[in-house]
């Protein structure tokens, strides 16, 4: 065998040997790949406001909100709500409301104040107008004598003094006095004696300052007697000076 042949049937050899070789270890699969990463949850978000944000007590406000990635949704003072959406409210008070929105991604909150006025106090009611003839019917007094007499008695000055003031309030006023008399005498001594006791009274007020000129006196005498009765009671209230509003 010739040289050259020998190391034909070396190489040949070798190949045999390491193809054998690897004939007994299997080829191992690559491992998979990782999977990927799950998606990262959103945080959510809220929105609250009032319209109107002040409103007077017993009015009505209205809650307007809105969130976003939530599964969760309340609002203090309301409970449980949409996601999205608007609700009127009428607080006593004035209050917070809260939005709490909840969701995979965590919590938020958002806040709006409804604020309640109390109603301005309501005017005092004016007290029904009164002519002037009222008016000075109730404060113009009429002032008494005893019998027989012209003199102003001492409660009667006092009721003067009154008249006089409520004139010098009201100097657009004129009056008339009329003296009257009871039933007893006779007409012409009652017509006399009625003038005297006007002008008693004219004289007084005048004295108080009254302008005489605001002043007229008539007498009725017993012509027009305020009480009919014939007794003592009856007769003390004719004796007087009536005063009325001279138109």
């Amino acid at each position: 065998m010739t040289p050259q042949t020998l190391k034909h049937l070396a190489v040949a050899i070798s190949l045999s040997g390491v193809l054998a070789f690897s004939g007994c270890h299997k080829k191992v699969a690559p491992p998979p790949p990782p999977p990927p990463p799950l998606p990262k949850a959103v945080a959510p978000t809220a929105t609250i406001q009032a319209s109107p944000k002040a409103i007077l007590q017993g009015q009505t406000a209205t809650l307007t909100w809105s969130t976003t990635n939530a599964t969760d949704t309340t609002i203090d003072g309301v409970g449980t709500v949409a996601a999205n959406g608007s609700r009127s409210v009428t607080p006593a008070i004035s209050t917070d409301y809260t939005l709490t929105a909840k969701g995979p991604g965590g919590a938020v909150e958002a806040s709006t104040r409804v604020t309640v006025n109390q109603p301005p106090p309501q005017p005092a009611a004016l007290p029904p107008a009164i002519t002037e003839e009222e008016l000075f019917s109730k404060n113009m007094q009429d002032a008494y004598f005893d019998y027989d007499k012209s003199n102003l008695r001492t409660d009667a000055t006092a009721t003067v003094n009154q008249d006089a003031d409520f004139l010098k309030q009201h100097t657009d006023m004129k009056i008339v006095i009329e003296g009257h008399c009871d039933e007893r005498g006779s007409a012409e001594y009652n017509l006399s004696l009625g003038e005297s006791r006007a002008e008693s009274m004219k004289k007084a007020l005048e004295l108080d300052g009254i302008d005489p000129s605001r002043i007229r006196i008539v007498s009725v005498g017993k012509e027009k007697p305020f009480c009919t009765e014939e007794t003592e009671q009856c007769w003390q209230e004719n004796r007087r000076d009536h005063v009325i509003l001279d138109r």
